[in-house]
Protein backbone atom coordinates (compact mmCIF):
# COMPACT_ATOMS: atom_id res chain seq x y z
CA UNK A 1 0.00 0.00 0.00
CA UNK A 2 1.13 3.41 -0.85
CA UNK A 3 0.35 6.63 1.51
CA UNK A 4 -1.03 9.50 -1.21
CA UNK A 5 -2.14 12.69 -0.28
CA UNK A 6 -4.90 14.25 -3.03
CA UNK A 7 -4.73 18.14 -3.55
CA UNK A 8 -8.56 19.59 -5.03
CA UNK A 9 -8.78 22.39 -6.81
CA UNK A 10 -11.12 24.96 -6.14
CA UNK A 11 -12.89 23.22 -3.20
CA UNK A 12 -14.44 25.49 -0.35
CA UNK A 13 -12.56 28.84 -1.71
CA UNK A 14 -14.12 32.16 -1.79
CA UNK A 15 -17.46 30.21 -2.04
CA UNK A 16 -17.17 28.42 -5.07
CA UNK A 17 -16.91 24.36 -6.04
CA UNK A 18 -19.07 23.71 -1.99
CA UNK A 19 -17.89 19.58 -0.96
CA UNK A 20 -17.79 19.03 2.56
CA UNK A 21 -14.83 16.94 3.75
CA UNK A 22 -17.18 13.96 4.69
CA UNK A 23 -18.81 13.36 1.53
CA UNK A 24 -15.13 13.68 0.54
CA UNK A 25 -13.80 10.87 2.51
CA UNK A 26 -16.86 8.88 1.97
CA UNK A 27 -16.27 8.52 -1.70
CA UNK A 28 -12.52 7.94 -1.20
CA UNK A 29 -13.49 4.93 0.62
CA UNK A 30 -16.23 4.37 -1.41
CA UNK A 31 -13.56 3.81 -4.16
CA UNK A 32 -11.57 1.54 -2.41
CA UNK A 33 -8.95 3.84 -0.45
CA UNK A 34 -7.72 2.83 3.19
CA UNK A 35 -6.89 5.27 5.97
CA UNK A 36 -9.00 8.02 4.48
CA UNK A 37 -8.09 10.91 6.46
CA UNK A 38 -9.33 14.54 5.58
CA UNK A 39 -7.40 18.25 6.76
CA UNK A 40 -9.31 21.52 6.82
CA UNK A 41 -12.22 22.30 4.33
CA UNK A 42 -10.02 23.15 1.34
CA UNK A 43 -9.90 19.91 -0.10
CA UNK A 44 -7.24 17.59 0.94
CA UNK A 45 -7.14 14.41 1.74
CA UNK A 46 -4.38 11.31 2.58
CA UNK A 47 -5.26 7.98 2.17
CA UNK A 48 -3.23 4.39 1.39
CA UNK A 49 -4.33 2.56 -2.55
CA UNK A 50 -2.53 -0.42 -4.15
CA UNK A 51 -3.31 1.98 -7.24
CA UNK A 52 -0.58 4.19 -9.32
CA UNK A 53 -0.52 7.81 -8.51
CA UNK A 54 -2.06 8.46 -12.49
CA UNK A 55 -5.28 5.09 -11.33
CA UNK A 56 -5.83 7.08 -7.92
CA UNK A 57 -5.69 10.58 -9.78
CA UNK A 58 -8.17 9.36 -12.43
CA UNK A 59 -10.51 7.60 -9.69
CA UNK A 60 -10.95 10.43 -7.81
CA UNK A 61 -11.45 13.16 -10.63
CA UNK A 62 -13.84 10.71 -12.04
CA UNK A 63 -15.82 10.84 -8.60
CA UNK A 64 -15.86 14.14 -8.31
CA UNK A 65 -16.76 14.89 -11.45
CA UNK A 66 -20.01 12.66 -11.26
CA UNK A 67 -20.85 14.56 -7.79
CA UNK A 68 -20.23 17.70 -8.99
CA UNK A 69 -21.78 17.62 -12.34
CA UNK A 70 -17.93 19.40 -13.26
CA UNK A 71 -14.57 18.53 -13.46
CA UNK A 72 -12.96 18.93 -10.20
CA UNK A 73 -9.31 19.07 -10.68
CA UNK A 74 -6.97 16.59 -8.28
CA UNK A 75 -3.44 16.95 -7.76
CA UNK A 76 -1.77 13.73 -6.55
CA UNK A 77 1.34 13.29 -4.43
CA UNK A 78 2.82 10.16 -2.75
CA UNK A 79 3.37 11.16 0.95
CA UNK A 80 7.65 10.33 0.03
CA UNK A 81 7.37 12.81 -2.41
CA UNK A 82 5.16 15.72 -0.08
CA UNK A 83 7.66 15.45 2.16
CA UNK A 84 10.60 16.29 -0.11
CA UNK A 85 8.28 18.95 -1.76
CA UNK A 86 8.17 20.71 2.11
CA UNK A 87 12.14 19.82 2.15
CA UNK A 88 12.62 21.61 -1.10
CA UNK A 89 11.28 24.58 -0.01
CA UNK A 90 13.61 27.48 -1.10
CA UNK A 91 12.38 29.81 1.15
CA UNK A 92 12.59 28.14 4.30
CA UNK A 93 13.95 31.31 6.64
CA UNK A 94 10.02 32.98 5.40
CA UNK A 95 7.02 32.85 6.80
CA UNK A 96 5.36 29.54 6.27
CA UNK A 97 2.16 31.19 5.74
CA UNK A 98 3.46 33.34 3.13
CA UNK A 99 5.38 30.61 1.03
CA UNK A 100 3.61 28.56 -1.05
CA UNK A 101 4.15 25.50 -3.50
CA UNK A 102 1.76 25.30 -5.91
CA UNK A 103 1.51 22.05 -7.10
CA UNK A 104 1.12 20.86 -10.78
CA UNK A 105 0.71 17.55 -12.43
CA UNK A 106 4.07 17.85 -14.21
CA UNK A 107 7.22 19.86 -14.31
CA UNK A 108 6.22 23.46 -14.63
CA UNK A 109 7.64 24.88 -18.02
CA UNK A 110 11.10 26.20 -19.11
CA UNK A 111 9.74 29.91 -19.59
CA UNK A 112 7.73 29.61 -16.49
CA UNK A 113 9.39 33.31 -15.02
CA UNK A 114 9.38 34.77 -18.15
CA UNK A 115 5.82 34.70 -18.14
CA UNK A 116 4.57 36.15 -14.74
CA UNK A 117 3.41 39.76 -14.58
CA UNK A 118 1.97 41.68 -11.82
CA UNK A 119 5.30 40.56 -9.53
CA UNK A 120 6.23 42.82 -6.90
CA UNK A 121 7.80 41.71 -3.56
CA UNK A 122 7.06 37.93 -4.61
CA UNK A 123 9.71 35.63 -4.91
CA UNK A 124 9.08 32.87 -7.52
CA UNK A 125 11.56 29.69 -7.98
CA UNK A 126 10.75 26.50 -9.98
CA UNK A 127 10.45 23.11 -8.16
CA UNK A 128 10.47 19.44 -9.86
CA UNK A 129 6.33 19.52 -10.53
CA UNK A 130 5.67 22.74 -7.75
CA UNK A 131 5.81 26.66 -8.32
CA UNK A 132 7.32 27.96 -5.18
CA UNK A 133 6.47 31.81 -4.01
CA UNK A 134 7.16 33.84 -1.33
CA UNK A 135 4.29 36.40 -0.73
CA UNK A 136 6.66 39.45 0.89
CA UNK A 137 3.42 41.41 2.31
CA UNK A 138 1.33 38.51 2.50
CA UNK A 139 -1.00 36.95 -0.16
CA UNK A 140 -4.26 39.81 0.12
CA UNK A 141 -3.57 41.74 -2.13
CA UNK A 142 -0.83 40.77 -4.78
CA UNK A 143 -1.43 41.22 -8.52
CA UNK A 144 1.06 38.34 -9.30
CA UNK A 145 -0.02 35.97 -12.44
CA UNK A 146 1.74 32.55 -13.57
CA UNK A 147 0.28 31.50 -16.28
CA UNK A 148 1.53 27.88 -16.13
CA UNK A 149 0.53 27.41 -12.53
CA UNK A 150 -3.13 28.05 -14.19
CA UNK A 151 -4.20 24.32 -13.36
CA UNK A 152 -2.44 23.87 -10.31
CA UNK A 153 -3.24 24.43 -6.94
CA UNK A 154 -1.30 25.93 -4.15
CA UNK A 155 -1.06 25.50 -0.49
CA UNK A 156 1.32 27.08 2.37
CA UNK A 157 4.28 25.28 3.89
CA UNK A 158 1.87 25.32 6.85
CA UNK A 159 -0.54 23.04 5.36
CA UNK A 160 2.24 20.95 3.63
CA UNK A 161 4.27 20.46 6.82
CA UNK A 162 0.85 18.50 8.40
CA UNK A 163 -0.19 17.05 5.40
CA UNK A 164 3.38 15.18 4.60
CA UNK A 165 2.73 14.58 8.54
CA UNK A 166 -0.33 13.11 8.26
CA UNK A 167 0.77 10.82 4.96
CA UNK A 168 4.02 9.35 6.70
CA UNK A 169 2.25 7.92 9.03
CA UNK A 170 -0.38 5.78 7.03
Amino acid sequence: MTAFVALLRAVNVGGTGKLPMTELKAMCEELGFGAVRTYIASGNVVFTSRKSESAVKSALEKRLHAYAGAPVGVLVRGAAEMAEVLAANPFPKMAPNRTVAIFLDKAPPADTLAGIRGQKDEEVKLGRREIYVHYGDGMGTPKLVIPAAKTGTARNMNTIATLAKMAAEL
